[in-house]
């Protein structure tokens, strides 16, 4: 399922893992991170498929905010494509809840427990 376009000055469309393929320490461990949890709850609070890589206020470059993207699809929490020049994610609320109920109501409720 490579999508390598005709044009090859595309990149390779995001590889996406099926969450109920994840194993519960694959998710504790994407989750352990502050920036990623930053990532998560910023999408929790935006439409699907309005959010850009580079649209999230996190305190780290461009390859690192990579490296955090990719281990939230590895753990089948985050949904991207490429639209135009922009990657843009979705987060995978219902399809990691079926997995991992209450995990991610959690993570994502404000009561100041960071």
């Amino acid at each position: 399922m490579s999508n390598q376009a005709a044009g090859g000055s595309h990149r390779a469309a995001p590889v996406h893992t099926d969450p109920e393929e994840v194993s519960v320490l694959t998710a504790l461990s994407a989750l352990a991170d502050p920036v990623r949890i930053q990532l998560i709850r910023e999408l929790a609070g935006s439409a699907d498929w309005t959010r850009s890589c580079g649209s999230f206020d996190v305190p780290v470059g461009k390859a690192a905010l990579s490296h955090h993207f990719s281990v939230l699809r590895g753990a089948g929490l985050v949904e991207q494509r490429d639209q135009g020049p922009k990657r843009v994610n979705r987060l995978r609320r219902e399809e990691f809840d079926a997995r991992f109920p209450g995990l991610l109501h959690l993570l994502l409720r404000d009561d100041g427990a960071d």
